[in-house]
């Protein structure tokens, strides 16, 4: 490959270590702003996108870190081998440039957003910098760190539009994010055979029988908790249709387990959500009736109960 060649494979090399398709994990900082009501106030909108931007910035910066620090493993991993730092495409100093730059930019659109979003972002670093130097070897403890990614992201977004993040939205964040998590680690496991702990310490504590249940019973969380909170939480009780989401819930995670388990799925929940239309359809009509319900719609049936 000419100079000039690899010279601009580097900006597609950049784009790809910053793993955009990871972003739309960050789509639950808008969780708050549907949940709230606020979906037609203009400030509000704008400060939530600020802090989706800034939580993009964020969490890219600490994507690359991690393929810094894991290059030599993941070149053992059937799929991680192709990241641009374990494949050669770019190296470890300008990876280290663009992960500061990412940093700085996502932390001063935090700080746009508001102070105290600036401390949980800090707080998401702390967490990953603790789930990346020890916490990602140990089973069980992995996924529990992951999930915690996932509630600070609903939190970012309810502080920077100033709403109050409930129990429930905690409780529901969780255990949908343990669900996603256990099967990603089903996924790697299945694929990576007897050679899994040469790519990911934890897995060679893991064994099959462990990750389907628990892939299951974190699914069943999901369904219930959410249910429950279209009936009992106060937004539920002050936007009854709320409950009329439920059945999008159900059948998103429904779709999914059939996917982890029929096809050994799991991998990256983002390329499923962009690839399985059954899913896709789920979730964009989850958040029409969601705004709806809790904006103008009002069912007279549910309202009556």
């Amino acid at each position: 490959m000419s100079i000039a060649t690899r010279a601009a494979s580097i900006p597609l090399a950049l784009f790809k270590l910053a793993r955009p398709k990871q972003w739309a994990k960050n789509l639950l900082v808008f969780a708050a702003l549907i949940f709230a009501g606020r979906t037609t106030d203009f400030n509000a909108v704008l400060d939530a996108l600020i802090a989706f931007v800034a939580m993009c910035l964020v969490s890219s910066a600490t994507y690359v870190a991690n393929d810094i620090a894991d290059a030599d493993r993941d070149r053992n991993h059937p799929k991680k081998k192709l990241r641009p730092i374990a494949a050669g495409t770019i190296n470890r100093t300008i990876a280290t440039a663009y992960c500061g730059l990412l940093l700085v930019g996502g932390m001063l659109l935090g700080y746009v957003a508001g102070a105290w979003c600036v401390a949980i972002l800090t707080t998401y670093l702390l967490i990953q910098f603790l789930y990346n130097v020890r916490l990602k070897h140990i089973a069980i403890a992995d996924v529990f760190m992951i999930a915690a990614g996932f509630i600070i992201r609903a939190a970012l977004g309810a502080e920077a539009i100033d709403a109050p993040m409930s129990g429930w939205m905690f409780i529901v964040t969780g255990v949908l994010a343990l669900t996603l998590g256990f099967a990603k680690r089903r996924h790697e496991f299945i694929l990576q055979g007897d050679d899994r702990a040469s790519s990911r310490e934890a897995l060679g504590d893991y064994s099959k029988s462990t990750l389907d249940a628990l892939v299951l019973m974190f699914a069943g969380m999901s369904c219930m908790s959410y249910v429950l909170y279209t009936m009992e939480s106060s937004t539920g009780k002050a936007h009854p249709g709320l409950l009329l989401s439920s059945p999008m819930v159900l059948y998103g995670v429904a779709r999914y387990i059939q996917l982890v388990f029929k096809d050994d799925e799991g991998g990256e929940p983002a390329d499923i959500l962009f690839r399985d239309p059954h899913i896709l359809i789920a979730v964009i009509l989850f958040v029409i009736v969601s705004i709806l319900s809790i904006t103008t719609m009002t069912v007279p049936m549910l309202e009556g109960g």
